[in-house]
C-alpha cells in the first residue's frame, strides 16, 4: 500500500484494534493465473507474540486451493469520506478524501481437519455473538456445525507484515483541519461524522 510518512500508522496495537472492529475484509491472492479476491470474516488473534488472523471459506471457492503455503494479502478499510476544496476557503486547494485503511500480509495454512475447523468457527462465533442477549454457540448445535464442515475450509494467515494507512489531513494547518471538521460534522453521506471524530483526535 502506498503511504506517505504523514499518514503511516506504526502502531500495532491500534491496527489490531482497528481490524477487530472493521473484521470483514478482502482476501487477495492469485489463482491460476488470475488475481482473486473474497469477502470474508476475520478473527486477529496474538499468539506467542505473533499476530495470526482465522477465517473460513467456502469449499466450492477455487481460491483456496491455491493458498497453501502461499503469501496472501488481506484489506481492511474503515470509515471514509470526500472532503471538498471548497471547505478549506482558499485558493489552490484540491478536493480529497479521507480515509483508515489496514493491510495484512502472510503466509497461508488451509485447515480441513475437522477439530481445528470447528475451533474457527467457535472464534468466529464468540467474538461477533458476544454482546447478543441470547447468543448462539458452536458447542450447543454441534450437529449442526459438523453437518457443514464437508462445506467449508479454515484459513489461517500468519501475519509477516501489518500496515495501516490513517488519511486524516494531518499534512495540513489545524485551521484549515478544523474547518474540514467543521463541515464534516453537517455532512450524512458517507461516514462523515466517524472521520470528524478521527481528525479531532488526532489534532
Amino acid at each position: 500500500m502506498y503511504i506517505p510518512r504523514q499518514f503511516k500508522n506504526d502502531n500495532q496495537k491500534e491496527i489490531i484494534e482497528f481490524i477487530e472492529q472493521h473484521s470483514f475484509g478482502i482476501l487477495f491472492s492469485e489463482h491460476d493465473g488470475e488475481q482473486k479476491a473474497t469477502h470474508l470474516p476475520f478473527i486477529i488473534k496474538e499468539i506467542d507474540n505473533n499476530v495470526v488472523l482465522y477465517t473460513h471459506m467456502a469449499k466450492a471457492n477455487p481460491q483456496w486451493k491455491s493458498l497453501k503455503g502461499k503469501s496472501a494479502l488481506a484489506v481492511f478499510t474503515g470509515p471514509h469520506a470526500y472532503i471538498s476544496a471548497s471547505w478549506y476557503e482558499e485558493p489552490n486547494s484540491v478536493s480529497t478524501w479521507n480515509y483508515v485503511s489496514a493491510h495484512v500480509y502472510g503466509k497461508i495454512e488451509i485447515i480441513t481437519d475437522p477439530h481445528p475447523l470447528k475451533e474457527i468457527l467457535k472464534l468466529a462465533t464468540d467474538f461477533y455473538e458476544r454482546d447478543f442477549s441470547y447468543p448462539w454457540k458452536v458447542e450447543d448445535n454441534l450437529e449442526t456445525v459438523e453437518s457443514m464442515l464437508n462445506g467449508i475450509v479454515g484459513i489461517k494467515l500468519e501475519v509477516e507484515k501489518l500496515e495501516g494507512k490513517w488519511k486524516l489531513n494531518q499534512h495540513h494547518t489545524t485551521e484549515k483541519k478544523n474547518k474540514v471538521i467543521k463541515q464534516l460534522k453537517n455532512q450524512t453521506s458517507y461516514n462523515s461524522q466517524d472521520i470528524a471524530r478521527l481528525m479531532e483526535e488526532q489534532k
